[in-house]
């Protein structure tokens, strides 16, 4: 390889380089705004056939509960417990499927789709 060649091809080397840089800011803006999102993506667990509904976020924070009046009696605290913590978990699983969506959404066309590859971490 000669000199001249061996410039060339730092250059476009460089280049590349440069680029996925640029790719990569990109990607980092993406992801703040998707994880800047999160507060307005909703899920709804509830249990107890309806009775407790709790709501979460994306950034699994509980923002809504509704118990209904028939469960506010004293002999049924700890059902009532049971019912507010299973209705939190489901929703909170679901936020987290739905968080996970909107990344992935959100990164679409920037981050290559590689099986196994989560950037649910990134979320912050």
């Amino acid at each position: 390889m000669t000199l001249v060649h061996y410039s060339t091809l730092k250059f476009y080397t460089m280049l590349d380089m440069m680029k996925m840089m640029g790719k990569m800011k990109e990607v980092q803006a993406r992801l703040k705004e998707a994880q800047d999102n999160l507060v307005n993506v909703t899920a709804t667990g509830e249990s107890g056939g309806g009775m407790v509904k709790a709501v979460v976020n994306g950034k699994k924070q509980l923002v809504s509960l509704d118990v209904d009046p028939l469960l506010l009696k004293p002999e049924d605290k700890t059902m009532l417990q049971d019912l507010v913590i299973a209705a939190v978990n489901i929703a909170a699983q679901e936020a987290e499927v739905l968080a996970k969506e909107e990344l992935r959404k959100s990164t679409e066309g920037l981050v290559p789709n590689i099986p196994g590859m989560d950037l649910s971490g990134l979320m912050g």
